[in-house]
């Protein structure tokens, strides 16, 4: 008798919109919702299949999630849309129950996401920036962004730039090749902006394979704390003003930074694995 088949596994993929409650809006992510861990470079490759900025991959770990972000070229330390839109596949597709908190182990660290009647609240590390001192500033990056700066700040992962307005930060078109050349995972641009938000910014990350992110979650836990700083006060809405755009919700806790915001599935699919 010849051997039984093996049934490759099948595993599910989710497309979905985050800080968004409309499709096609907001930022996209890959959820891949694995059984058992698969090998780095399988993942990557999927990843770049995908192309879209973050695809998020998860494998069930006890009670909880261990939760790996790649983009189309490279893994990343963390993923605030990512994050949302794992959690809001685990409850669509019934791996949990809503009224159950998700659990993610990560490579920043235990993160959290539960559902709030206002959307997706998730607790974050803070990731405050420090001022550059003038002679620290890396050569070439004003003629990178195309302009000067109100302040700029370094948080270890990203450059965090104010520019003098509203206005300044959606004209801005960098130089993408020249901003890949310095080295920093991403740029931060913001500026002051009228109510019904506090904040306006941008985030550019073409060394990662992203010219620019349309609405960036890990961003707002260096800006929460910027901004609850000048402002003077810790509960703070934000707009990523990207071509497809996103509101950010941040409390600044101390250490940490709650983000709040909706999502919404636009595919879901079955990978011949």
């Amino acid at each position: 008798m010849s051997p039984a088949k093996q049934v490759p596994q099948e595993i599910a993929v989710l497309i979905v919109d985050a800080f968004t409650a409309l499709p096609f809006r907001g930022n996209s992510a890959g959820v891949v919702l694995l059984e058992t861990p698969r090998e780095e470079s399988w993942m990557q490759a999927l990843a770049m299949e995908l192309n879209h900025p973050e695809t998020a991959f998860l494998v069930p770990e006890g009670d909880s999630y261990h939760l790996r972000w790649f983009t189309p070229t490279r893994e990343v330390d963390l993923c605030g849309h990512a994050t949302m839109a794992s959690a809001h596949a685990l409850w669509e597709m019934g791996r949990l129950s809503g009224r159950s908190p998700v659990r993610f182990r990560t490579r920043s660290g235990p993160l959290t996401a539960r559902k709030h009647a206002g959307g997706i609240e998730m607790d974050f590390p803070a990731q405050p920036a420090t001022a550059v001192a003038p002679a620290d500033v890396p050569a070439g990056l004003a003629e990178a962004l195309g302009t000067t700066w109100n302040y700029l700040g370094w948080n270890g992962t990203d450059y965090l730039i104010e520019l003098e307005s509203e206005e300044a930060v959606r004209a801005l078109a960098p130089d993408f090749a020249r901003l890949a050349s310095i080295g920093s995972r991403g740029f931060i641009v913001t500026a002051a902006c009228d109510s019904p938000y506090d904040f306006v910014s941008r985030f550019f990350a073409p060394a990662f394979g992203i010219n620019e992110d349309p609405v960036t979650g890990s961003a707002h836990c260096c800006l929460g704390p910027y901004w609850a700083a000048k402002v003077g006060k810790n509960q703070l809405v934000g707009y990523q003003a990207s071509a497809r755009g996103g509101t950010v919700k941040v409390t600044v806790r101390g250490d940490r930074c709650t983000l709040m915001g909706t999502a919404v599935t636009v595919l879901k699919g079955i990978l011949a694995g």
